[in-house]
């Protein structure tokens, strides 16, 4: 007989953790920081500092790069924010 403790039942598909949706440089996180915003989408960004201290060290998905982090449970709208806006910069 196998005892499953407390513990081990929270450990399911309900946990909520955050969860990487975008990198790239300071201009574009911002955008998109703020499209999220408005998707009514809580996120953070991640080493910001770095995308305003040295710039032209900034690459997309680089070193450097700047990070926005949502919850696992807004990962699939805010991955849709994102593929618009992608799209949106790839078309213009």
């Amino acid at each position: 007989m196998t005892i499953i403790h407390k513990t081990q039942i929270m450990k399911t598909d309900n946990e909520i953790y955050p969860v990487e949706v975008f990198e790239g440089n300071n201009w574009e996180a911002s955008m998109i920081k703020s499209l999220l915003d408005n998707a009514e989408i809580e996120s953070f960004t991640k080493d910001e500092k770095m995308g305003v201290l040295a710039p032209w060290n900034v690459s997309p998905g680089g070193a450097g790069s700047v990070k926005i982090i949502v919850s696992n449970v807004d990962f699939e709208r805010a991955k849709q924010v994102v593929d618009e806006f992608e799209k949106a910069e790839r078309e213009s």
